[in-house]
């Protein structure tokens, strides 16, 4: 876990900048010779870790995402203002493409174990837009048009400065308030929690823990947790797949079924998403026939100038901020962040990021975004990109075997995401305690995150919170100058209705 400094009263100075050629702190002191010419590029010796790891680490967060490959086409499934449709098959194996592709990009231009795939807030946002608003081709059109802006901004180096501007108290909230994400994305996926009658959330089903696949998840998560605690190599890979095999034999035994059944009715004792069984097929020819299926400008046409504008923006703040919570989050449980709480080297990364974005768009299955889920590689020991492009590679090989990723159920993946939350907690010893204005917008950060649902809006009520609070004491020399515009962004970005309506 990163060695941040507690966090005093004024936090970073605004004039000092971070030094992008700095190294990870763990690599600090005498370095070792490399061993060849993969180690030398990606610093693996350096940065004190094996190719054993990073391939594990690599299969470890492939395993806890690759639910992404089904998931996205389920979540894009639904008619758009034309009556059309994407077809099933083909989001799922252009997924898998793009996810695959940029996710070996960043291992090779960014370095750093972080994966890529569609983003699930964004892609929320963006059936929204589409049953809504707009046609498939043309909120796609949006998404790439944001995906080059954002790219626009990492190249002036804007985006790189507004990661830095941000404090080092909410950029350890930042890291806490994922890991309870994590958390509750794994509760939610397990079906341990679900929104509750009478209560916001329930537990379990009735209040209780029943059955088959809820205990599929407990065995994991136990099992799971004591792998962790022996420190066993790749215990959460392992944990993933003992899970899975237990899945496929319960499956065999008690044929369980999912919960949301063909005919529309639901079997609350389902499994939530993928049904473990051998597949009838192994391998699967993929459609890439979306590809290309978007409209750059045809969103203006459309809906006008203004509102096409706005829905730019919001998914622009949204993917903007998801990474930068991301990178910093994945950053700390790798030990990989700077004294300041910032990713050295960090260019390379964002601008990958950024052409992700607008790749998803081009593919026609929403922005590509680095995910959460790389928290799970680097608690099990990945730190370099070589991670990456195993995770990279597993998602071009799902285009072709995505019967056997639909083996994994989200019962087995989601204890990974559980432990990753509890080793990411950890950093709360790092806040500041004796400040009420530092206290405030870091509790904000940290609850709003699992609450809404949101790393986006965690952030957002972060940033408003400190500038606020920190002026009110008198502390207004603490504020960074870009964090006052990055106030009026997210103040623009929580009013956005209201400032549609009035459009």
């Amino acid at each position: 876990m990163a060695d941040h400094p507690r966090s005093t009263a004024g936090d970073t100075p605004a004039d000092v900048v971070a030094d992008d050629t700095a190294v990870p702190r763990r690599s600090d002191g005498p370095r070792a010779k490399p061993k060849n010419g993969l180690d030398r590029y990606f610093e693996i010796t350096a940065r004190r870790s094996t190719v054993t790891r990073e391939v594990r680490g690599g299969f470890t967060t492939f395993f806890t995402m690759a639910y992404i490959v089904v998931l996205n086409p389920i979540i894009l499934s639904g008619l758009d203002v034309s009556g059309n449709e994407l077809p099933f098959a083909s989001v799922a194996a252009v997924t898998a493409l793009i996810a695959g592709a940029m996710t070996i990009l960043m291992g090779i231009v960014g370095k750093y174990p972080f994966a890529l795939a569609t983003g699930l807030g964004i892609n929320a946002i963006v059936a929204v837009y589409a049953s809504t608003q707009l046609s498939w081709p043309e909120i796609m059109g949006l998404v790439v048009l944001e995906g080059l802006l954002i790219t626009v901004l990492v190249l002036t180096g804007f985006r790189r400065a507004v990661f830095e501007a941000i404090p080092t108290q909410l950029k350890v909230a930042i890291a806490v308030g994922i890991g309870f994400f994590l958390t509750i994305i794994g509760l939610a996926d397990a079906g341990i929690i679900a929104g509750g009658q009478g209560t916001p959330i329930s537990f379990g089903i009735g209040g209780q823990l029943a059955g088959w696949p809820m205990l599929v998840f407990v065995v994991g998560l136990l099992l799971s947790a004591v792998l962790v605690v022996r420190k066993v190599k790749g215990a959460l890979l392992i944990g993933i797949v003992a899970t899975t095999v237990l899945a496929i034999i319960v499956e065999a035994i008690a044929d369980i079924g999912p919960t949301f059944l063909d005919d529309g009715s639901v079997n609350a004792r389902g499994w939530q998403l993928q049904v473990p069984e051998l597949p009838d097929d192994v391998v699967s020819s993929p459609d890439l026939s979306l590809l290309g299926n978007f409209s750059l400008f045809g969103g203006f046409e459309r809906i006008g100038i203004i509102a096409a504008l706005l829905i730019v923006f919001s998914i622009m703040i949204a993917d903007f901020f998801d990474t930068v919570g991301t990178v910093t989050a994945v950053g700390a449980e790798g030990d990989m962040l700077d004294e300041r709480g910032n990713l050295p080297k960090s260019q390379p990364v964002l601008l990958v990021d950024s052409i992700a974005a607008a790749a998803g768009g081009a593919g026609s299955v929403s922005s590509n975004t680095t995910y959460i889920e790389s928290t799970a590689g680097v608690a099990d020991g990945a730190r370099t990109g070589l991670a990456s492009i195993v995770t990279g590679a597993l998602f071009l090989v799902a285009m072709l075997f995505t019967p056997l990723v639909e083996m994994v159920p989200s019962e087995a993946a989601a204890p990974a995401l559980v432990i990753v939350g509890a080793l990411m907690i950890t950093q709360i010893r790092h806040l500041a305690w004796d400040d009420m204005s530092l206290v405030i917008p870091a509790f904000l950060t940290i609850a709003l995150m699992p609450f809404t649902y949101s790393i986006t809006n965690g952030i957002g009520a972060g940033v408003i919170t400190y500038v606020l609070l920190r002026v009110a004491v008198g502390r207004r020399r603490d504020v960074h100058p870009l964090m006052w515009v990055i106030t009026a962004l997210f103040v623009v970005y929580f009013a956005l209705e209201p400032i549609q309506q009035i459009v």
